[in-house]
C-alpha cells in the first residue's frame, strides 16, 4: 500500500484519483494548491506525490522548487500532471526533479500504474519504510 498526495485544484481530477487509488489499496492526501500541498507532504511523508502545475496560491513550478529545496521532502517522488503543452514545461519539471510528467487529459489506468511503480520504488529505497528491515 502506497501513500499518495493529490496536489491538484480540480476537485474532479482529484475526487476520480483518489477513488481509483483508495479501490487499490492506497492512502490518499488532496491539497488543493501548492502551499497546502507543501505542508500536508511535510507533516504525511508520502510515497509520491501527484502536482498540478497551473494552481493559485502556489504553482506547480514553486511547489515543485520548494519540495525539492525541503530536506524534510527532498526524496519524496514527484508526478507533474498537467494540461500544459509539454514544449512548455516538461524538460523544466524533469530538471526540476520531477520523476514523470503525465499530460491532462490523462488515462486513468496508467496513471495508476505510474504512481504505483514510483511508490513502490520510493519504499523500497527508504530504509524506515521497507519491510523487514530493523
Amino acid at each position: 500500500m502506497a501513500r499518495a498526495l493529490l496536489i491538484d485544484d480540480e476537485r474532479d481530477i482529484a475526487h476520480v484519483m483518489r477513488l481509483l487509488l483508495e479501490a487499490r489499496g492506497h492512502e490518499v492526501f488532496i491539497a488543493e494548491d501548492g502551499s497546502r500541498g507543501l505542508a500536508l507532504a511535510q507533516r504525511q511523508k508520502p510515497d509520491v506525490i501527484v502536482l498540478d502545475l497551473m494552481m493559485p496560491v502556489m504553482d506547480g513550478f514553486n511547489s515543485l522548487e520548494s519540495l525539492q529545496a525541503d530536506p524534510r521532502t527532498e526524496n519524496i517522488p514527484v508526478i507533474v500532471l498537467s494540461a500544459m503543452q509539454p514544449e512548455q514545461a516538461e524538460q523544466r519539471c524533469y530538471a526540476m526533479g520531477a520523476r514523470a510528467y503525465v499530460r491532462k487529459p490523462f488515462d486513468a489506468d496508467m496513471l495508476v500504474g505510474i504512481i504505483e511503480e514510483i511508490a513502490q520504488e520510493h519504499s523500497a529505497a527508504t530504509p524506515d519504510r521497507a519491510i523487514g528491515l530493523i
